[in-house]
């Protein structure tokens, strides 16, 4: 199975070939490092364990001026064959994910309600900070004319945030309201 990060830069050769700087520009040009974590380092690696797996390929080397020489890769057939077999699965077959904030949600029961409502209060003014972000990226990519399409997984992302924050502001107000009764619990006790 390819990683995500692996399907972007199957994606990206997939329109044109480019060496992995330019790969690593265009994910930030087109906030696709919203979506998929994006280091330097693990994007140099995809390429090389792409390029074992013979799904990219060079297709020239270059050098201009004192910079380092860039490797300029383009997908293959079989890449192109892999990249919409993979990308066709991740559409059609939900997947189990594990989000660190579901894990914390399952451990939150060990604080007080208080300072329960308070870490997710918090959370709310850091998700209202983040959609408020998200717009403005929105906004502004429409200014420079990039289509809808091209932003749909920003879209994606906005919506995931704001559900988050309506979610747990109802679950502030259910601990508050006793609606949902808490206190530092034993699990045997909640189970």
């Amino acid at each position: 199975m390819l990683t995500t990060l692996a399907l972007v830069v199957l994606e990206l050769l997939h329109e044109q070939p480019m060496h992995p700087y330019e790969i690593q520009q265009t994910i930030r040009d087109r906030y696709i490092d919203h979506v998929v974590k994006v280091r330097a380092g693990s994007l140099y690696h995809t390429v090389e364990r792409l390029h074992r797996a013979e799904l990219i390929e060079p297709i020239e080397t270059a050098r201009a001026g004192r910079r380092p020489e860039r490797t300029v890769y383009a997908i293959t057939e079989t890449g192109r064959d892999e990249f919409h077999a993979a990308l066709r699965e991740l559409v059609r077959e939900p997947r189990q994910e594990y989000p660190a904030f579901a894990a914390a949600l399952e451990m939150l029961h060990t604080v007080e309600g208080g300072e329960a409502v308070e870490m997710l209060a918090r959370r709310c003014v850091r998700l209202e900070v983040e959609i408020a972000g998200y717009a403005e990226v929105l906004a502004g990519v429409a200014k420079r004319g990039i289509s809808r399409v091209g932003l749909i997984e920003v879209e994606y992302a906005q919506a995931m945030r704001q559900a988050e924050l309506a979610w747990i502001r109802g679950l502030i107000d259910d601990i508050q309201s006793g609606t949902l009764p808490w206190g530092a619990m034993k699990t045997e006790e909640i189970r």
